[in-house]
C-alpha cells in the first residue's frame, strides 16, 4: 500500500507543504481531545508507519520518536474536557485541529484531515475517510496524537490514582465505570458524556 498517493496528487496540483491531521480521544469519558498536525519530508519511508489503532503501544512509542526526529514540523493541540462540554465533541475536535495547525512552525499550504468534511477547520484542507491508513502524513499525525494524549492521561492518573486512567486512558471500560460508581466523577470528566451512564 503506497501511503504517498494522496500527498502525491496534492504535490502534482502544485502544493509543496502538506500536513496530515488526526485526533485521539473523541470517545473517552474523561480528559481532553488531542489533535496532531505533521509535515513529513516528501516520500520519506518510515518502516511500520500505519494508523495508530493498528499498532501496539510499544510500536507507537518507537514511531513517535522517529516522527519527532524526522518530520519537517509537528505539533499537537488540545481541547479540554470543559471545552468539549461547552462546544460538543465535534466542535472541540475542530478547535484542537485549528490549534495544532496554528502551532506548526511552518504553515502548511493544505492539510489532509482524517474523516468526514471538517467544516470547523479554518485552514485549507481536504478530508479523506480512513486517511490514517491511506496517507503517510495522517498516519504520522494519528500516532503523535495518540501517544501525546496517552501520556497526558498517564500524568493525570497520578492526580487521581484510583480511577486507573493509566490503563484505560479515560475510555468507558468496565473498570472505569466501576470506579465512577464507587468514587463519582473527577473534575476531569466530561459531564456531557456521563449523562448516558445508568
Amino acid at each position: 500500500m503506497d501511503l504517498w498517493q494522496i500527498e502525491d496528487s496534492l504535490f502534482q496540483q502544485g502544493y509543496s507543504v502538506v500536513a496530515g491531521i488526526d485526533e485521539a480521544g473523541r470517545g473517552p469519558l474523561a480528559g481532553p481531545v488531542c489533535a496532531a498536525a505533521v509535515i513529513l519530508p516528501p516520500y520519506i519511508d518510515i518502516p511500520g508507519l500505519n494508523d495508530s489503532k493498528k499498532l501496539t503501544r510499544s510500536k507507537r512509542e518507537k514511531l513517535y520518536e522517529i516522527i519527532k526526529e524526522q518530520s519537517v514540523a509537528w505539533s499537537c493541540g488540545f481541547a479540554s474536557h470543559l471545552e468539549i462540554d461547552d462546544l460538543n465533541i465535534l466542535n472541540a475536535t475542530y478547535l484542537a485541529m485549528n490549534r495544532a495547525i496554528a502551532s506548526l512552525n511552518i504553515a502548511p499550504e493544505i492539510s489532509i484531515i482524517d474523516g468526514n468534511p471538517a467544516a470547523g477547520v479554518k485552514y485549507k484542507n481536504i478530508c479523506v475517510v480512513k486517511g490514517d491508513s491511506l496517507s503517510a502524513s495522517v498516519a504520522a499525525a494519528s500516532i503523535m496524537a495518540k501517544v501525546t494524549r496517552d501520556r497526558y492521561m498517564v500524568e493525570l492518573s497520578k492526580e487521581y490514582p484510583q480511577y486507573g486512567f493509566e490503563r484505560h486512558k479515560g475510555y468507558g471500560t468496565k473498570l472505569h465505570y466501576e470506579m465512577l460508581k464507587m468514587f463519582g466523577p473527577t473534575p476531569e470528566h466530561r459531564r456531557t458524556f456521563l449523562r448516558k451512564m445508568h
